[in-house]
């Protein structure tokens, strides 16, 4: 049960953190791009769009914090888009050049990738354990 607890915090700091950070760039967008001093796109859509796809991914992270077993089906998603976003950026990292503002996301999406990874299997180990005191 330790591990289910895990899990459940684990997603509950996924949640909160991708929905906090896509809130932030759906309603500040402009701001955060002057602040950080990077030029935005010609439009904010581009911005406000993704922004708010990542707040329905915390939707679905707090599914699994509710019923951690009953929602294993959801990880992989988490675990493809925080490959995604982090390959994204390491690639234009290393290939072009990107500004800082966006590093600090994909180190942290690699982590929680690799925590999902975890999270998942632990998971899949505690429902075959249940399973055979059946």
């Amino acid at each position: 049960m330790k591990s289910a607890m895990a899990v459940r915090v684990l997603f509950f700091f996924a949640g909160l953190y991708d929905a906090l950070l896509g809130l932030a760039f759906a309603l500040a967008a402009p701001a955060i791009f002057t602040r950080c001093g990077v030029e935005p796109p010609n439009h904010f859509g581009y911005v406000r769009f993704p922004a708010l796809l990542i707040v329905i991914f915390a939707v679905m992270f707090f599914a699994v914090v509710i019923r951690p077993q009953a929602n294993r089906n959801l990880i992989p998603y988490g675990i493809l888009l925080k490959l995604c976003y982090s390959a994204t950026v390491i690639y234009y990292w290393i290939v072009a050049g990107l500004p800082n503002m966006w590093k600090p996301f994909a180190i942290v999406d690699l982590l929680f990738a690799a925590a999902f990874v975890w999270a998942y299997v632990g998971i899949g180990r505690m429902a075959a354990a249940e399973a055979d005191r059946r």
